[in-house]
């Protein structure tokens, strides 16, 4: 009321709006790299005032922060699950492959931006933890595949490591060329992928 003295309280950025300012901003770092982009290129993209921007999020880093930190959250709910699941060895790796894929559908920029960027980023103390992911991120693999290799799943000359670094590469490059809503689902490529990574691609005799 007028004349009361109090203040009204100020409103709280819409969470749906954070979330598609974030999604503006994760597609440009993709596409132009983090360090190359500015709030104003940001902002152009989400038509908006750069001085607005700052209303949401004190900085691109904050930003790219939240990109990658929801990203990496959201894997390793999923990883754990599959991870949790006690899972005969092939079929762990092949509900990770198809996990990863999801991901790569739901969080495509954010995938293509760590790929990119992880290293040089995981210097800064703000993303160290994208260091600590790429170690668990490992350990889940190369765990999985030894257990495989020591149950006779895989062959006894899998050279565990060279096929983590393969399959990992092979996975996650997909984000420089997948588009949501595209000929094949996820799981439809994942089940494509593992069969060449299981299976081969030449016919058996």
């Amino acid at each position: 009321m007028p004349g009361t003295g109090k203040k009204k309280p100020a409103m709280s950025p819409s969470p749906a709006r954070r979330a598609e300012l974030l999604a503006v901003a994760a597609d440009v770092f993709a596409e132009q790299g983090y360090s190359a982009t500015t709030v104003r290129q940001i902002a152009d993209a989400a038509g908006m005032l750069a001085g607005s921007l700052y209303y949401h999020f004190d900085s691109k880093e904050s930003m790219l922060d939240e990109i990658l930190s929801g990203f990496l959250d959201e894997l390793w709910a999923g990883y754990d699950a599959v991870l949790e699941a006690d899972l005969a060895p092939r079929a762990t790796i092949e509900a990770l492959v198809t996990e990863s894929f999801r991901e790569i559908d739901r969080h495509r920029a954010a995938v293509a931006i760590y790929q990119k960027e992880s290293r040089q980023l995981s210097a800064q103390p703000r993303f160290a933890y994208l260091a600590a992911a790429q170690e668990k991120f490992e350990k889940a693999w190369l765990g999985t595949l030894e257990r495989g290799v020591a149950a006779h799943a895989f062959r006894a000359d899998l050279d565990a490591r060279l096929t983590y670094r393969f399959v990992r590469d092979t996975v996650w490059v997909a984000a420089s060329w997948y588009r949501p809503g595209g000929q094949h689902s996820p799981e439809e490529i994942a089940r494509q992928y593992l069969s060449m990574v299981l299976d081969g691609i030449a016919v058996q005799t």
